[in-house]
């Protein structure tokens, strides 16, 4: 098996497209037409996790964190990110990332962590924006059921936990075709007048090339007019963090205690405890100072997250407790997810890679000590 035909099992995991713009994911280092021969998973790329892959014959590294995340002009060996890279290159080793493709994911590392804390009636804290687009055409009635069935079929039509869904409304289309033109009703130079019907649905924006091939497959029309919009919508499915509810409340310093045993943190730094009961929990992991208004328009009383600075604690206002738990901590058991989905959708649905072995690095790549 080649190393590309793995990517579509890693774009179900974490599609490329829910990754924010500033990220750097997918096949970073390699040739995606070798033959793999095994899979380390890791949370850092670095070049420990290289030898290790060269150790135990696995071609293929899927990483958290992308190796590399800005440009590199040189090559030459002298940073950590240089010497993972060229080691990588000499021992025809791929690098995969997949970090805020699989940060935005439902499944992903902030459902991972809520599980991880017993959360529950969890949903997304900050929703993805800019993500959602519009298909607007016009058909024939005779064209309207399979044309909109198609739409549906590429993945047009669903809003939060509904499917199939579309405006449809009727109205009266004209057209004078010239004489290179061929007509689906009427001839050349004739005035049309016929009822059409406007179709509206809404597709994710990674899909925008299927939908068009759908909608050029099964539409009737010679000349076919269409529109896409951005919609404002936010998407409630897709998006960075997760909120939550412990199932029974608990004080805010048994609360930090429990975390710290559960996510295994060499320390905890926090804003001032609140008096109340800690019951709603948001979770954002790894970076998420961006996140503290969303999580006090939320009405948490906890938010869980890590690289919190000084001047951001006083952003808690007493409102609600701010808790950096550790950047590598609070992504702690993502390698573990990752190893245990490509484990069951090769056993499942792709048994032709049964032969390949799937690693979990036992390095652990956390640059953070404590005394």
């Amino acid at each position: 098996m080649k190393v590309k035909e793995l990517f579509p099992i890693l774009e179900e995991l974490a599609p490329l497209a829910y990754a924010e713009e500033f990220d750097n994911v997918g096949l970073l280092v390699g040739n995606q037409e070798q033959e793999l021969t095994g899979i380390l998973v890791c949370h850092d790329a670095l070049e420990a996790v290289i030898d290790e892959a060269i150790a135990k014959e696995c071609n293929l590294v899927v990483c958290f964190h992308p190796i590399l995340f800005s440009g590199l002009k040189k090559i030459t060996g002298k940073n950590y990110v240089e010497r993972a890279v060229l080691k990588a290159i000499k021992n025809d080793i791929a690098i995969y990332a997949v970090h805020t493709a699989l940060d935005n994911h439902p499944n992903g590392v902030n459902k991972i962590l809520s599980d991880a804390l017993g959360l529950i009636n969890t949903k997304v804290l900050v929703p993805k924006q800019n993500f959602i687009q519009k298909l607007v055409t016009y058909t024939i009635p005779e064209n309207e059921v399979q044309l909109r069935n198609a739409l549906f079929n590429a993945g047009a039509g669903k809003i939060g936990n509904y499917e199939n869904c579309s405006f449809n409304s009727q109205g009266i289309g004209t057209y004078m075709g010239n004489e290179n033109s061929n007509p689906e009703i009427g001839e050349r130079f004739e005035f049309i007048e016929a009822k059409e019907i406007k179709i509206e649905v809404t597709f994710e924006k990674q899909l925008q090339s299927k939908i068009l091939k759908a909608l050029f497959s099964n539409h009737v029309y010679e000349e076919i007019a269409y529109e896409i919009y951005h919609m404002q919508n936010e998407h409630q499915n897709i998006g960075l963090g997760m909120i939550g509810e412990l199932e029974t409340a608990m004080n805010a310093k048994d609360f930090l205690h429990f975390v710290k045993e559960k996510m295994q943190c060499g320390n905890i730094r926090h804003s001032q405890l609140v008096e109340k009961p800690i019951k709603k929990v948001a979770v954002l992991g790894g970076s998420g100072s961006f996140a503290i208004k969303n999580a006090i328009l939320a009405n948490a009383d906890v938010f869980l997250t890590a690289d919190l600075k000084y001047h951001n604690y006083y952003e808690a206002e007493n409102q609600l407790v701010l808790a950096d738990i550790g950047h590598f901590e609070s992504e702690r058991y993502t390698k573990n997810y990752i190893v245990d989905f490509l484990k069951e959708k090769i056993t499942n649905f792709a048994p032709a890679f049964s032969i390949v072995k799937i690693v979990l690095s036992e390095e652990n790549t956390n640059p953070v000590k404590y005394l």
